[in-house]
């Protein structure tokens, strides 16, 4: 093998870790280096696609590092050769090759606890994780997982936006898991990564060790599964995964940023399934739990940065301005530190304003059509489809008319929008409902106070 190849393999195993090398870079056979060009031979044009795709630049870069000023990687396919004979390429033999890698990442006995290209973020365990009234529940419910104990719940079901903590609190399921038994056989990975597998199986022809990786795990936790909608193959695989996990008392987590029966082009039979066991709302930050959260990345930052103070005035205005995602939040606070480190500043109102515009700018209070459905649906403990269902019973009417009334007046969307996202409603409609809770206002107390407390619910 030509020197410079070794060093570059060597590189890359480092960087990218037993299981991404294993998977994909054990399948580049070097051919030679030439005017700026490497050719490798690779088992199939999809392969050769997928390193072009996702790791081209890594490999050019460690052949620079080498000396070699590589510009274009080049690609060729079929028999080679010279190769070894189970290098030649049947797509049963590269498959189960790359199955076997799968089966030793899956293990929590192994150096990688996940498949490859489905690293857990170290910073994301139960003990940095800030509970508060918003996420409180979500927060138990993993942690019941987590300890092993009895779970009366299956599959756990966990959606919200982003930056709520969703990942975080998978991340730590399987950190927990790890710790209390490392002979767990546990799998964590996004509904992107399930399709890709999926399809990669129908590709080389191996639904069975595709079927006997998902099934044989004891833990399999799946994120962002909305992506999967409208996905009719990868949904019916994922349907019987699921089935099949269940019907062996093993535990599933799921996330999403909406609830089950809220995901258009998802199967009702999948929605049915997920909603089978607890399904938690990982609910906006409220000022108390944002200030939280700030004082714990405080006691991280200032051991980073000991010279650098920043008071707690600092820390209440931005949990006051900074209200929709907590990753944003987090890193007003870590570009703080960084400016004060680099220009050598006190931290101080001025100064917060003067390096986080953009962010405070992005961040001024925007209220949403979704949201103003999701807090009235909360309030009179209704579903969300039903306030933009067909039903006319006053039950449900009247709260819709409240949330077109606030839609009306918290939004700049015209009449015939809101009409639309209230299931396809007239404009005249809209104006109804408005006009309607108007009057209302002034001649029913209830009304006048639930409208106000919803108002300045949403635009807290």
């Amino acid at each position: 093998m030509d020197k410079n190849w070794q060093n570059v393999r060597a590189l890359l195993q480092k960087e990218l870790g037993a299981g991404v090398f294993n998977n994909w870079m054990s399948s580049l056979h070097y051919i030679n280096c030439e005017e700026g060009k490497v050719t490798f031979h690779v088992p199939s044009s999809f392969i050769a696609n997928w390193i072009e795709t996702n790791y081209s630049e890594i490999i050019k870069k460690f052949f620079r590092k080498e000396g070699l000023n590589v510009d274009t990687l080049s690609f060729e396919f079929g028999n080679k050769q010279g190769e070894q004979k189970e290098l030649e390429n049947s797509a049963e033999e590269i498959t189960l090759k790359r199955d076997k890698v799968l089966s030793k990442a899956i293990s929590i006995n192994s150096t990688d606890i996940e498949l490859p290209s489905s690293p857990l973020d170290k910073r994301f365990t139960f003990d940095r994780f800030v509970v508060g009234k918003p996420n409180e529940l979500a927060h138990a419910a993993a942690r019941r997982v987590a300890d092993g104990g009895s779970v009366t719940f299956n599959p756990l079901f966990l959606y919200g936006g982003v930056g709520l903590g969703k990942t975080h609190l998978m991340h730590a399921i399987a950190w927990q898991t790890k710790n209390r038994n490392p002979n767990t056989r546990m799998l964590y990975l996004s509904a992107e990564q399930f399709m890709y597998r999926f399809v990669q199986a129908l590709r080389f022809k191996d639904m069975h060790g595709f079927k006997e990786l998902f099934r044989s795990v004891d833990i399999l936790m799946v994120d962002d599964v909305q992506f999967i909608a409208g996905k009719e193959s990868t949904q019916d695989e994922f349907f019987h995964t699921f089935n099949a996990l269940v019907e062996h008392g093993k535990q599933i987590v799921i996330s999403a940023d909406r609830a089950p029966g809220e995901i258009d082009g998802l199967e009702d039979r999948i929605k049915s399934r997920l909603a089978w066991g607890l399904v938690v709302d990982l609910h906006p930050t409220d000022y108390e739990l944002r200030l939280g959260i700030l004082q714990s990345k405080v006691e991280i930052q200032s051991k980073l940065h000991p010279g650098i103070q920043i008071s707690s005035g600092i820390l209440e205005f931005l949990a006051h301005r900074i209200s929709s995602n907590v990753r944003v939040l987090e890193g007003s606070l870590t570009r703080l530190y960084a400016y004060a480190s680099l220009v050598g500043r006190e931290v101080d109102i001025d100064m917060a304003q003067e390096c986080l515009a953009d962010i405070l700018r992005i961040s001024e209070r925007k209220v949403t059509i979704d949201e103003i459905i999701r807090k009235v649906s909360e309030h009179y403990n209704l579903r969300m489809s039903d306030m933009i269902s067909a039903r006319r019973s006053r039950v449900v009417s009247r709260p819709r008319q409240v949330a077109m009334f606030l839609a009306k007046t918290l939004t700049s969307k015209s009449l015939p929008e809101i009409g639309r996202r209230f299931g396809g409603r007239d404009h005249t409609t809209v104006i109804h409902a408005v006009k309607r809770i108007e009057d209302l206002k002034y001649k029913d107390l209830q009304i006048a106070e639930e409208v106000e407390i919803l108002r300045r619910m949403l635009e807290a």
